[in-house]
């Protein structure tokens, strides 16, 4: 986590905002709301509203094209309407031509002072989604949001039924059906045209759309990706003791790294947490075994686990689809394949040491565990043990076999390698 701080840092300082009339204080900020409901959406509303205060704008237009997300995130940025509209600051949201303002980004839509919708776009459904969780969930979870959304309709004088539809019945609406059944209020082809619709037309404004940061969080707030990221960690970081190169490691604890911190965005369910832990200590087992059979079950378990990270997580629509099933298949089966690589270098690992283990006397190892006696030794690209009874062998030197007992080598430095005796009191 430390590590990722100064990036993160760095990112923060980006500029969020992007110029577009140079001249005069912006009267309106134009947010690009073309992201999905997250953790990173919700950080650009919340510079929205530093920026709307801080320039004392009038307006902020939302332009919506989003399928939805995290509830939770939701409710975040309807908290930063809020707080616009009490410091007088009006929110549209325009919905452009062939757009959605669905699941739960049709909610932030609802809470603007007016919806502009373009020809083809669509705003809805509604339906909330409790992933796993139970009927009595679901319910309540329905009738909140029902709340939510009925208030948001009585406040600026909208169909009462037709958002009952949207949440409950799961229903969507096209702009010509918002605009008939008193959703939307206006339609507009175009952006210029949808400022002319809000007299907004030629007041200074500037474009604020989601910075580097904004998009990392958005990234990091993905459920699968952040358990794929964990899962991904430990495997680089098995493999490592098994085929020792230090870049595995290195990647696997950075991409471990990013999954927990995503995992904490999302609040990810402890089920799915405890599944990738089992999983991690397969792999554990898999190094001691090398059979491959414990890697293997390893894989199955943690993309359950990976499915289960978002698991009492309510969102609008469902985060799992066809692509999510394919993507955790094709972890079990190129785990399947590592399985069988494992099984293969652990084999010929055994196989040389049962044939013959005369084969490595006398050929010559490098330290890579100071041998204090014991300690590891790289020989022909495998980790093995090793115990040195002459005396201590630092890291990096040369060391020479004298003999072997099962996957254990005995080993003594080679004239001129850094050693130091043994000494006794």
């Amino acid at each position: 986590m430390k590590a990722l701080l100064p990036l993160i840092f760095v990112l923060a300082l980006l500029p969020i905002a992007m110029p577009v009339h140079a001249q005069g204080q912006p009267k309106l900020i134009v947010v690009n709301f073309d992201y999905s409901v997250n953790a990173g959406s919700s950080s650009m509303m919340n510079n929205v509203v530093q920026q709307a205060q801080g320039y004392h704008s009038k307006y902020v237009l939302i332009v919506m094209n989003s399928p939805g997300g995290y509830l939770s995130d939701m409710m975040t940025i309807l908290d930063d309407i809020s707080v616009l509209n009490q410091s007088g600051i009006a929110v549209y949201t325009y919905v452009p031509p062939n757009a959605l303002a669905a699941s739960a980004a049709s909610y932030i839509a609802m809470a603007s002072n007016q919806i502009i919708m373009g020809p083809g776009s669509e705003i809805g459904p509604s339906t909330p989604i409790v992933v796993g969780g139970s009927e009595l969930e679901q319910n309540h979870t329905e009738d909140a949001m029902l709340s939510l959304m009925q208030g948001e309709a009585r406040a600026w004088g909208r169909n009462m039924t037709a958002v009952y539809n949207m949440v409950i019945n799961d229903k969507a609406y096209s702009y010509s059906q918002a605009l008939n059944s008193h959703i939307a209020e206006k339609t507009a082809s175009t952006l210029a045209q949808a400022q002319q619709e809000l007299n907004l037309s030629g007041v200074p404004s500037i474009t604020i759309s989601e910075n580097y940061y904004d998009q990392f969080l958005g990234v990091l707030s993905n459920t699968t990706l952040d358990g794929l990221f964990i899962l991904l960690g430990m495997i680089l970081i098995a493999l490592d003791f098994i085929h020792p190169t230090i870049i595995m490691s290195i990647i696997g604890i950075f991409t471990l790294v990013l999954g927990l911190v995503g995992a904490e965005i999302i609040g990810a369910s402890f089920i799915g947490i405890a599944l990738l832990l089992i999983s991690a200590a397969l792999l554990i087992i898999e190094i001691k075994s090398g059979h491959g059979l414990a890697f293997f079950a390893a894989i199955i378990i943690g993309a359950l686990g990976v499915y289960m990270l978002a698991q009492g997580i309510a969102f609008s629509p469902s985060p799992y689809g066809a692509d999510t099933y394919a993507e955790l298949g094709a972890v079990i089966a190129a785990g399947g394949l590592m399985a069988l690589y494992i099984r293969h270098i652990i084999g010929s690992i055994r196989k040389k040491d049962y044939v013959g283990a005369g084969a490595l006397i006398g050929k010559e190892a490098k330290v890579i565990t100071e041998l204090n006696p014991d300690g590891e030794v790289s020989l022909e690209g495998v980790k093995w043990k090793a115990v040195c009874s002459n005396g201590t062998v630092k890291n990096n030197s040369k060391v020479k076999v004298i003999g072997v007992r099962g996957l254990t080598l005995y080993v003594e430095p080679i004239s001129g390698e850094d050693t130091k005796a043994n000494q006794t009191s």
